[in-house]
């Protein structure tokens, strides 16, 4: 059975009609419940992550900053969302869903939050509707609990994972790999350990074909031992982000190439939602739904 994170904290904590699309947070477990592809038992819903696991991937002085709501306006303005004690303890709480899912990954293969993927968390400030990094708070977990040993990032959302490369950049730990819109946010990019920057208006057969030449080779190459995918669906052609071409089922066979390599492999993997930004929220909802809908039938 699927282990799946989500809290109605997630849905909650931002102004009505921000353009962020917080219904998504809801509709989807409803959907996944109304098809059969998740039980009622699949939930379960994350405590705040403790404060050390924070400090393994984000500076102490920022932490301290973000936690008594110290930033300017201009460094709140950054993260796309307006500051308040309620939005960082959603941030915490996701944090920790992704460490839950990471250890339900260890026992049966993936999990999968249904928030998270906040890839554009630095070290020491936020940006791009992301305030802590839930994927490098919980891979620190797994490595510093010596429940891993290499770990590889699979970041297809339509931006580059700025954050998580500039976090892991001295670590070779963490191997990060961003497949993204070449000139898409973030304009000025990071180096991730492997970037593959894509062309406005990039179709599934581009996609596709890159992806499959890519990652059997790079797991082959890394060997990691535990995979985090960051799985956005702003890489839609309906996404008023995301400028690339792709269809919902292009979407869908992208996290099936991911699935099915790492179920090859008895890699787990913790799969973090990301971004999805297109004006009719049912095509967001489809597309993260093939995603559970895949994890089910792939590993269960």
């Amino acid at each position: 059975m699927l282990k799946i994170a989500w809290s109605d904290i997630y849905a909650h904590h931002l102004p009505p009609g921000h353009r962020f699309p917080m219904e998504k947070y809801n509709l989807l477990p409803e959907q996944l419940l109304y098809e059969g592809i998740a039980e009622p038992d699949s939930f379960f819903a994350p405590l705040p992550v403790a404060e050390e696991w924070i400090l393994k991937a984000h500076d102490p002085v920022y932490w301290q900053r973000l936690k008594n709501l110290e930033l300017s306006h201009k460094e709140a303005r950054r993260t796309g969302f307006p500051l308040s004690a309620g939005l960082v303890h959603r941030e915490i709480v996701i944090a920790q869903g992704t460490i839950d899912c990471a250890l339900y990954a260890l026992e049966l293969g993936v999990s999968l939050n249904i928030a998270g993927g906040t890839h554009h968390a630095f070290t020491d400030r936020g940006e791009g509707f992301c305030l802590l990094n839930d994927i490098a708070i919980a891979a620190h977990y797994l490595l510093d609990k010596q429940l891993a040993t290499k770990v590889l990032v699979i970041d297809l959302d339509v931006h580059q994972g700025n954050g998580t490369a500039e976090i892991f950049q001295y670590d070779n730990r963490v191997f990060t790999f961003s497949m993204h819109g070449a000139k898409n946010y973030p304009l000025r990019k990071e180096i991730s350990d492997l970037d593959i920057a894509l062309p406005d208006g990039a179709n599934d057969m581009t996609y596709l074909t890159t992806l499959r030449k890519t990652l059997p080779g790079l797991v082959a190459e890394v060997k990691p031992d535990f995979v985090f995918f960051q799985s956005g669906v702003d890489v839609l052609a309906t996404d008023k982000l995301g400028r690339l071409g792709m269809s919902i089922d292009g979407c869908r066979q992208r996290d099936q190439i991911v699935f099915d390599l790492c179920k090859q492999h008895q890699l787990p993997i913790a799969v973090s939602m990301g971004g999805g930004y297109s004006p009719k929220i049912a095509d967001i909802v489809n597309a993260h739904t093939n995603t559970y809908r895949l994890a089910q039938e792939i590993f269960f």
